[in-house]
């Protein structure tokens, strides 16, 4: 009996948690598509949309960084909360409908507040982005673990760039107001489909993240350095692309809606490229911490050349220079940040790691904000820039401790 029983698991263990056929792996692309556009259609009009609004550099740099404040305090615990039920189609449906009430909340008139709460609540849908992960997973073998993160990875870029494509053109063809009101549809119509994706009624169980675990992998020396190196990373992130850049555009260089589309493109194209090289050719070939380091350096210099660029055609320029450094080490730092935990606390450990560098999404805009309030829209980008300096020195720092 013996053999017929190791047969039997060995049978199992190959096999996925999770009986999907071919029309839920469709469907399951197609919510994530529809969630990631749904939370980026605005994104490249957003800052030129508060100012349009009458908002002050210093209170759009508080709307932007409250995506990222919200995040610092809802990942974890909402990863714990999915663990512990062994749920996740609960909270892919509590993404979808948040990011249909985030984009709802910008078109309420009067206060700018209405504008804070609908990119805090956008915070509440990136959070749930880990349900999606899990149950994805869940559709394939332990095996095919590789190619199932592969493919969402693909999914990311492949919303984003969908969402931001069309952000611009529709504010030019229509309004203002045409990007949210796509997005609020969008997330109606995910969040009726996600109400057919296929999950077991016992959920999918994984090794959990807890509280109890976390003082146990903040011991982790190298967890801290490039969490510490993410957060910096993510400031850079989101005071240019996802923060200022399309203001500057708009109000310095002229550039039209429209045009905002093609400076998403030039920035989010090479990033997809350098983010699918960098751990596969670059990394193999300098080392993780060179490449860091010339992510950072190359980073730095794009984002401080954003506040002296004379045309658009220069400005795309920099806005792919940049695309490419930051996906060479947004990438690495996230492979680096499980690398030395345990596996049975590597789900903690990422949750940590997730919801650390919100901190930057949060800090890198509302430092930005506050500096262009005072001293002009370009002390922003130098601000940026210094970001990137330090994570480029605190890069080489530590890899001389570890030669």
């Amino acid at each position: 009996m013996q053999p017929q029983i190791a047969k039997t698991e060995t049978i199992q263990a190959g096999q996925p948690l999770i009986a999907a056929r071919q029309a839920d792996h469709v469907l399951f692309v197609a919510v994530t598509l529809l969630y990631w556009t749904t939370m980026y259609i605005y994104v490249p009009i957003l800052t030129p949309y508060l100012e349009y609004r009458g908002l002050s550099l210093q209170a759009i740099g508080l709307v932007l960084g409250s995506y990222g404040f919200v995040q610092l305090l809802c990942r974890f615990p909402l990863g714990i909360w999915s663990d512990r039920l062994r749920r996740r189609k609960p909270f892919i449906l509590l993404g979808m409908a948040s990011g249909a009430l985030s984009c709802l909340l910008f078109l309420l008139p009067d206060s700018w507040l209405w504008t804070l709460a609908g990119r805090a609540v956008s915070g509440i849908c990136a959070s749930t982005w880990v349900a999606f992960t899990v149950l994805y997973a869940g559709y394939y073998a332990e095996t095919q673990a590789v190619r199932a993160m592969s493919n969402i990875s693909f999914m990311i870029v492949a919303g984003q760039l969908i969402g931001m494509g069309f952000s611009g053109w529709l504010a030019d063809v229509a309004d203002w107001n045409a990007p949210f009101i796509a997005g609020a549809a969008i997330a109606a119509i995910g969040l009726i489909a996600a109400c057919f994706i296929r999950e077991p009624k016992g959920g999918v169980a994984r090794t959990p993240m807890t509280f109890a675990d976390v003082g146990a992998v903040v011991r982790e020396p190298m967890l801290i350095k490039v969490s510490l190196l993410s957060i910096l990373g993510h400031c850079v992130l989101f005071i240019t692309m996802f923060g200022f850049t399309p203001l500057k555009a708009v109000n310095d260089l002229n550039a039209s809606n429209a045009e905002l589309t093609w400076i998403v493109f030039a920035f989010m194209i090479p990033h997809a490229f350098a983010s699918l090289y960098s751990g596969k050719w670059v990394a193999p070939n300098i080392g993780v911490w060179n490449t860091l380091i010339l992510g950072f350096v190359l980073s730095g210099a794009c984002t401080a050349a954003i506040a002296w660029t004379p045309s658009l055609p220069v400005l795309m320029a920099t806005q792919a220079l940049n695309g490419l450094a930051q996906g060479l080490y947004l990438p690495l730092l996230l492979g680096a940040a499980i690398q030395d935990v345990p596996g049975p606390k590597r789900a903690t450990a990422m949750g940590f790691y997730q919801a650390v560098y919100s901190a930057g999404m949060f800090g890198g805009p509302y430092l930005a904000g506050f500096l262009n309030d005072w001293y002009g829209i370009d002390s922003g980008f130098y601000c940026g820039a210094a970001f990137a300096f330090i994570a480029a020195v605190l890069s080489f720092l530590w890899r001389k401790r570890t030669d």
